[in-house]
C-alpha cells in the first residue's frame, strides 16, 4: 500500500483502504484486486434486477431517533418498486446494538450494521448472506474500493452496503466562539487555555454523557491515537496490546487531567440531555460525531462546527480521524430474498442516500454520485476532514471484539469515570478480560 494511502483498522485482520476525496465524489471502478488485499477479483454475476421483485420485506431499523427516523422513512419512500411492501421494525439503537447477537438468530431480511470488523465478526459466523450480486448490479460503480474492502468478509464474499459516514471531533457553536474570541486549539495546552477561558465565564467546557456508554469510548479514542498513534491504538482494540502498558495508563491519567472541564457524573446522562448544553451554549465544545447536528434546529442548525482532537503527541500529530460507516447487511436466510437484495441495492444508491440526507444533514453519503453541492458546511467539513486524514479508524465498539467492547470497554470506562482513582485496577481487571477473549 502506498505511504500516502489511508488505512482502515486492521483489527482482527489486515485490511487498508483509503478514502480518497476524488473517489468519494464520483465512486470507483477499480477492481479491488488492484489493491493486493486478496479480495475476490471477480463479482458474482448480477441476479438482482431492480423492479422485478413483489411481496414483504421486513427492514429492522436502530434509526429510533426523530432525525434519523425521518431520514430512513424518506429513503423507503423513495424506493422506486410499488409492488414491495416495506415493513420498519424500529428498536432503540443502543438496545438494538447490545442484543445484536440475539437479534441475528431470528432476524428481519434487511439489517442496519456497521462496516469492517464489526460486520466481518457475524459475516464469520455465518449469520449473514453474501450481498456479491447486489454489487454487482451497479453499486461497484459507485462505491470506493475502500468502501468494497469495509464491506467484505475474512472469506472474501462481500456482506454490507455502505450508506453514509460520519467524522467524530470536538464540536462547537462558532458564534459563542467568536464573540468571545476563542479559536480552535492546536495541542493540550492551547486546549486548557481556552477550557480555563469558559470556566470564567461560566461555562462547562465540554459537554459530556455515558449513560450508553459509547461516547465516553469516542473520547478514549480521541486521546489514545493522539498519544500513542493509530498502530498502537488499533492493536490493543485487537488484543495485540496490554491495557496494563504504561501508554493506557497515560490515556487515563490525561483524561484524568482533563475531567474537572466536563460535565459532572455523565454516566447519569444521555448524549442527547448533554448535547442541550452545546445548543443552549451553557457548555463550549462536545466530543461527539457530526450527527450531534441532528440537536440543532431552526436558526441555530448552520451555527455547528468542529475540529479535530487537538495533537497531544507531536509524533503522531492529528493524523488519525474517527469516521464509523454505517449501512445495511442481509439476514443468512431472508423470507424475501428478492425483495431485500432489491432493497440493498436501493439504499446503495445516490437516490436513497439524498432521500435519507434531505432529512439528516449531518453524514455524508457512501455512493460517490451523491451530489455534494447540496451539502451543508458540516458535510463538507466532513468530507475533507476525512479525505485528508492519514489514517482513518471506525470507533472502540466497532474495531474490536463485540464482546470485549460491551462487556469490558464499555463497563470499565463507566468505572473509571465514576472513580478516577482506580486506573491500576481498572485497567488490569481490563487485561485480564481481554486475555480471556483474544486469548494470550
Amino acid at each position: 500500500m502506498a505511504a500516502n494511502e489511508t488505512k482502515q483498522s486492521p483489527s482482527p485482520s489486515v485490511f487498508g483502504f483509503r478514502f480518497d476525496r476524488r473517489d468519494l465524489l464520483k465512486g470507483a471502478a477499480a477492481g479491488a484486486a488492484a489493491l493486493g488485499l486478496g479480495l475476490r477479483s471477480e463479482l458474482a454475476s448480477a441476479d438482482v434486477k431492480p423492479g422485478t421483485a413483489t411481496g414483504e420485506v421486513a427492514l429492522g431499523s436502530n434509526y429510533s431517533d426523530a432525525v434519523p427516523k425521518a431520514g430512513l422513512q424518506a429513503a423507503v419512500d423513495a424506493f422506486p418498486n410499488k409492488n414491495v411492501t416495506i415493513k420498519i421494525n424500529t428498536v432503540d439503537h443502543l438496545t438494538f446494538q447490545e442484543n445484536i447477537s440475539t437479534y441475528l438468530q431470528n432476524p428481519d431480511d434487511v439489517i442496519p450494521w456497521f462496516a469492517a470488523y464489526r460486520m466481518r465478526y457475524f459475516a464469520a459466523q455465518d449469520l449473514l448472506g453474501p450481498i456479491d450480486d447486489v454489487w454487482a448490479a451497479g453499486l461497484d460503480k459507485n462505491l470506493t474500493d475502500g468502501m468494497k474492502v469495509a464491506s467484505t468478509g475474512d472469506d472474501g464474499k462481500i456482506y454490507f452496503v455502505p450508506w453514509s459516514y460520519y467524522a467524530w471531533g470536538v464540536h462547537y457553536r462558532p458564534s459563542l466562539w467568536q464573540a468571545n474570541g476563542w479559536t480552535p486549539p492546536k495541542n493540550l495546552d492551547e486546549l486548557k487555555s481556552v477550557c480555563e477561558a469558559m470556566k470564567g465565564k461560566g461555562i462547562t467546557p465540554f459537554a459530556f454523557a455515558d449513560s450508553e456508554k459509547w461516547p465516553a469510548m469516542g473520547t478514549f479514542d480521541q486521546l489514545n491515537f493522539r498519544l500513542n498513534g493509530y498502530q498502537f491504538h488499533v492493536d490493543l482494540m485487537a488484543g495485540k496490546e496490554k491495557w496494563t502498558d504504561d501508554r493506557v495508563k497515560k490515556v487515563f491519567t490525561t483524561w484524568t487531567d482533563l475531567l474537572p472541564y466536563h460535565q459532572e457524573n455523565p454516566v447519569g446522562r444521555t448524549w442527547e440531555e448533554a448535547a442541550q448544553a452545546l445548543v443552549g451554549k451553557t457548555a463550549g465544545m462536545m466530543t461527539i460525531g457530526n450527527f450531534v447536528a441532528q440537536q440543532f434546529s431552526g436558526a441555530d442548525a448552520t451555527d455547528i462546527d468542529f475540529f479535530p482532537f487537538p495533537e497531544l503527541n507531536s509524533e503522531y500529530g492529528i493524523g488519525t480521524v474517527e469516521a464509523p460507516i454505517d449501512g445495511w447487511l442481509m439476514a443468512k436466510k431472508p423470507k424475501n430474498e428478492a425483495a431485500a437484495k432489491e432493497l440493498l441495492y436501493h439504499f446503495g444508491t445516490a437516490a436513497a442516500q439524498q432521500a435519507y440526507l434531505s432529512k439528516d444533514p449531518s453524514a455524508v453519503a457512501a455512493a460517490g454520485d451523491v451530489d455534494s453541492a447540496s451539502y451543508n458546511a458540516l458535510q463538507k467539513k466532513a468530507l475533507d476532514t476525512v479525505s485528508a486524514a492519514k489514517n482513518v479508524t471506525q470507533f472502540l465498539d466497532r474495531d474490536s471484539s463485540p464482546e470485549f467492547a460491551s462487556n469490558v470497554a464499555g463497563p470499565s470506562i463507566q468505572d473509571f469515570l465514576s472513580d478516577p482513582t482506580k486506573i491500576d485496577s481498572i485497567l488490569s481487571d481490563m487485561q485480564t478480560q481481554a486475555e480471556a477473549i483474544f486469548g494470550g
